[in-house]
C-alpha cells in the first residue's frame, strides 16, 4: 500500500540500518537553518499553483497575496503582467477544480483620485488593482520564506505578512508624504467571487472590524460561512482612530457606514470596509493589521486575535514562525557534499510544501462540538495518499497522529472516512475510498505507540470496516459503491444502482482493492485473522479486471491490460491510449460523470501498473520480468508517462520489482532533469497539497541521510513529554541510510 509505495523508493538506492539507540552524531548534521534552503517561488506559475505566502505548519491561515491571473488557484501568480488585487487569509496549495478561499482581502490606498478623497477610492476587485513593480531581472519584486510574504508595489507600499496558526500580521507601510494611508478589507471576494450575504460591524472608536459571508465549495456542491475581525495598531507611533471610515459596495465608497445593514447591494455585489488614518508625523507611516479567522463567529475570529497576537510584534512572529519551520525542516539532514545546490534546494522547498496541507482547524468546526483534533483542506486524499503521509511517518508522527484522529473523528459524525475536503465541506471524491491506506499507514508503522499519541485501534478500525462493508446515499462523496464491489469482485459498468456517478470503475476497483489491502493488515496486526484473510482475498479483485488479450494498437508485444467489466462477466474495450497524450480522441478523463470509459485522468496503460500490493502477481500476468521491464520502457518511450497526475509516481521506480535497481536510478534521475527545477515553473502540472513534489527526489539523496530525533510537547496532553521506548524511537527516527555508489 501506500506506506509499501514510499518505503520502497526511500530504500531504492539506499541500504537502511538503525543507530541502534546510539546518539546521532551532530558533525553529520551540516544544515543548520534549512528554512533558508525553501525557495517558496516554485511552481508559482503555469499551472503549478503552489501557495507563496505566510503560514505555519499545518496551520490553517495562510495569508498571502492575490492576483488578477485567471490560474491563481493559490491566490499568486509569479507572472509579473498581473496585477495584485488584494492580501487574503487563506488559501489553499496546488489544487485543482475552482480557486478555493482567498477569503478577507486588505488593500492599502497610498491615494484615491486627484483630490484623495475617501469617495474617489476605486474599491471593486477589477478597479483597485495596479501594476506590480517589476525588478530589472523582470522579475516581480516579490521576497519570501517559511512564516514571511513582502512585496513593493508599484504605488510605493511596502507589504509585509507573517501569521500564526489562526491569526494573519499584515505591515502595510506607506511612503513619506502620503496624507491619508487607507486600508480596504474586502468582505465578499473569494478565489472564485463566491461571496454572499455579507455582514459587517465597525467601530469607530477603534478601527475594529467584524465581518463575514457565506462562500461556495471550490471541489463540491457545498458552501460555507467564515469570519473575520481585524484591528490596526501603528508601528512605533500611535494609530488613534480612524479620521475617516465607511463601507463600500463595487466602485461606491460610503463615508460613516458602519454596518453592512446602511449599504445597498444585491446579490453578487462586492462589499467591503474601509479606513483612513492618521499619518505618522515624520518618515514613512507603518501601520499593522491582526486578523483573526474564524469558522464559528466574528466573536470567535476577535478572540484568535487577542489570543494568538495580543501585541502586534510582526519581528516575533516572524520568528517564531521561522523557528517552528526550521524544527520540522531540521529534522532531516543530508550532506551535502558534491550535490548541486539545486537539488538540495528543491529537495528541502518539496519537504516544505507536504506540510501546507491539511490545515489544522482544530476548535473551528462549525459542524459538532468535539475534542478531538479537526483537520481540514484534505484536498484530496486521492493525491495524497500515496506519498505524502507515507514521507510524514517518517519525520512528524506527532501531526500525523492528531490527522489520523481528525479524520476517525469525521467518520464517527459523517458515518465514513473524509476522501475530499475543503473549508469544513465535503467536496468530489475522485479514487477509491482512500482515507484508509492512511490509516493504514498510520496503524502499520505506529500501532505499538498508537495509545502513546491517542489513537484509538478500535476506533480506527471500526472506521476503516464502515468504508469497506457499508454503501453511502452519495459515493460520490464519501465511501466506495461498496455493494457491487463485495458482490461482483469488480464495478460493472452496465449498472446504474444510484447513489453515485456511474463512472470510473476500472480506477475505482483497483483503489478499492489497495484500500482492502490497507484494511487486511490493520485486522492482521490487531489479530482478526478471518478479517485479514478476507480483505487480502479482496485485494486480490484487481485481476479481476485484467484482460489477457487486450493488446495496445500497434503494439503487439504489449498484451494484457486493465479493462471494464460488464455484469454478466464480459469485458468492454478501452482503447489502452486512452487518456493519454497518445490518445487519438484526445480525451482528458477528468471528473465528468459522462466518462464511461472507466479511467481516471490516466490511461489504461499507466492503470495495468497500480497493483502495488501484489506486483510480484502483476508481473506474471505481464509476462515475466524481462516483458515487464519492456513494458515499463514502453511507457518512458512513448510518453504515457505522466508526471503531471498521481497514477504514474510509482514507476519510475518499479524495475526494482524485476531486480533492476539500476534502471529506477536512472529514470528518476530522468524524470528529475526533465520535469522539476526551483524556477517559477519549476513543477510539471498542480502540486497537489506537496504530493507532486516529494517522490522523484527520494533516490537521489546526498548519501547519508539522517532523520533527526525530535522531543515534542503534545499539546493534547498539557505539555506532557511523550516518552518512548528506545526500540520505537530509533526504529522510526534515528535512520541512516546508507546509499550505494
Amino acid at each position: 500500500m501506500a506506506w509499501h509505495i514510499f518505503s520502497f523508493l526511500i530504500l531504492s538506492s539506499c541500504v537502511a540500518r538503525y543507530a541502534g539507540g546510539a546518539a546521532v552524531d551532530s558533525s553529520t548534521t551540516s544544515i543548520r537553518d534549512p528554512a533558508n534552503l525553501v525557495n517558496l517561488f516554485i511552481g508559482t506559475t503555469k499551472g503549478g499553483h503552489t501557495f507563496p505566502g505566510a503560514t505555519l505548519p499545518h496551520g490553517m491561515l495562510k495569508v498571502g497575496p492575490d492576483t488578477n491571473s485567471p490560474d491563481n488557484h493559490a491566490g499568486y501568480d509569479a507572472n509579473p503582467i498581473w496585477n495584485f488585487v488584494g492580501f487574503s487569509q487563506m488559501h489553499d496549495d496546488g489544487t485543482g477544480g475552482s480557486p478555493p478561499l482567498s477569503n478577507f482581502k486588505l488593500w492599502p490606498f497610498q491615494s484615491c483620485g486627484q483630490s484623495d478623497e475617501f469617495e474617489q477610492c476605486t474599491t471593486s476587485l477589477s478597479t483597485r488593482s495596479v501594476p506590480r513593480k517589476v525588478l530589472s531581472n523582470g522579475l516581480p519584486d516579490d521576497t519570501a520564506e517559511p512564516g514571511y510574504f513582502s512585496t513593493n508595489l508599484s504605488t510605493s507600499i511596502r507589504v509585509e505578512l507573517t501569521a500564526t496558526r489562526k491569526v494573519a500580521l499584515h505591515k502595510y507601510t506607506f511612503p513619506a508624504g502620503t496624507q491619508n494611508p487607507r486600508i480596504l478589507l474586502d468582505l465578499t471576494d473569494d478565489g472564485q467571487r463566491s461571496g454572499r450575504n455579507p455582514v459587517m460591524e465597525l467601530d469607530p472608536a477603534t478601527g475594529r472590524i467584524k465581518g463575514d459571508a457565506s462562500f461556495a465549495a471550490s471541489f463540491g456542491v457545498g458552501g460555507y460561512n467564515a469570519y473575520a475581525c481585524v484591528d490596526f495598531k501603528g508601528d512605533g507611533f500611535q494609530l488613534g482612530a480612524p479620521k475617516e471610515f465607511g463601507g463600500w459596495v463595487d466602485d461606491s465608497p460610503v463615508k460613516n457606514v458602519t454596518n453592512a445593514n446602511q449599504l445597498q447591494f444585491f446579490s453578487g455585489s462586492q462589499v467591503g470596509a474601509m479606513l483612513t488614518f492618521t499619518p505618522r508625523r515624520i518618515g514613512p507611516t507603518s501601520i499593522l493589521a491582526r486578523v483573526g479567522v474564524s469558522f464559528i463567529s466574528a466573536d470567535q475570529a476577535c478572540s484568535n486575535a487577542e489570543q494568538e497576537i495580543s501585541t502586534f510584534d510582526f519581528n516575533h512572529v516572524r520568528s517564531a514562525a521561522r523557528a517552528e519551520w526550521n524544527d520540522l525542516l531540521g529534522r532531516i539532514q543530508v550532506k551535502t557534499d558534491d550535490v548541486d545546490p539545486e537539488i538540495v534546494s528543491l529537495f528541502y522547498s518539496s519537504v516544505y510544501r507536504t506540510h501546507i496541507s491539511p490545515a489544522d482547524y482544530s476548535g473551528e468546526n462549525p459542524r459538532w462540538d468535539s475534542t478531538e483534533p479537526y483537520y481540514d483542506s484534505l484536498y484530496c486524499n486521492w493525491d495524497t495518499y500515496r506519498t505524502l503521509y507515507s514521507f510524514m511517518a517518517l519525520h512528524d508522527p506527532v501531526n500525523f497522529a492528531r490527522i489520523v484522529r481528525g479524520m476517525i473523528n469525521i467518520q464517527q459524525h459523517e458515518g465514513w472516512l473524509p476522501e475530499c475536503r475543503g473549508a469544513t465541506d465535503q467536496q468530489w471524491v475522485q479514487g477509491g475510498s482512500n482515507g484508509d491506506p492512511i490509516l493504514g499507514e498510520f496503524f502499520v508503522k505506529f500501532h505499538e505507540h498508537a495509545a502513546a499519541l491517542n489513537v484509538s485501534g478500535d476506533a480506527l478500525y471500526t472506521a476503516l470496516l464502515r468504508d469497506a462493508e457499508e454503501q453511502p446515499q452519495d459515493w460520490d462523496l464519501q465511501g466506495r459503491q461498496a455493494n457491487d464491489w463485495k458482490t461482483f469482485g469488480f464495478l460493472p459498468f452496465d449498472r446504474s444502482t444510484g447513489g453515485g456517478s456511474n463512472t470510473r470503475h476500472v480506477s475505482r476497483a483497483l483503489e478499492y482493492a489497495f484500500d482492502d489491502f490497507a484494511i487486511s493488515q490493520v485486522a492482521k496486526i490487531l489479530n482478526k485473522t478471518d478479517d485479514a484473510a478476507k480483505y487480502a482475498r479482496r485485494a486480490g479483485n484487481y485481476i479481476n479486471n485484467w484482460n489477457a488479450t487486450t493488446v495496445v494498437p500497434g503494439r503487439e508485444n504489449i498484451v494484457g491490460m486493465m479493462q471494464l467489466r460488464l455484469s454478466n462477466g464480459s469485458f468492454a474495450f478501452t482503447d489502452p491510449r486512452h487518456c493519454s497524450v497518445n490518445d487519438p480522441t484526445h480525451s482528458t478523463c477528468f471528473l465528468d460523470s459522462n466518462n464511461h470509459d472507466g479511467f481516471y485522468e490516466s490511461s489504461p496503460i499507466v492503470y495495468s501498473q497500480y497493483v502495488p500490493q501484489d506486483t510480484a502477481k502483476l508481473i506474471l500476468l505481464q509476462g515475466g520480468n524481462q516483458k515487464f521491464i519492456d513494458r515499463l520502457n514502453f511507457i518512458f518511450e512513448e510518453n504515457y508517462f505522466d508526471s503531471t497526475d498521481e497514477p504514474s509516481q510509482q514507476i519510475p521506480f518499479m524495475y526494482h520489482y524485476a531486480n533492476r535497481p539500476g534502471l529506477s536510478t536512472q529514470t528518476s534521475r530522468q524524470v528529475i532533469a526533465q520535469f522539476y527545477n526551483t524556477s517559477t515553473n519549476g513543477l510539471p502540472g498542480n502540486d497537489d497539497s506537496g504530493a507532486m513534489g516529494i517522490p522523484p527526489f527520494l533516490p537521489l539523496l546526498p548519501r547519508n541521510l539522517i532523520l533527526q530525533p525530535h522531543l515534542w510537547n503534545d499539546d493534547d496532553d498539557q505539555s506532557q513529554e511523550l516518552q518512548w521506548e528506545p526500540k520505537g524511537w530509533d526504529g522510526w527516527y534515528r535512520v541512516r541510510q546508507e546509499c550505494q555508489d
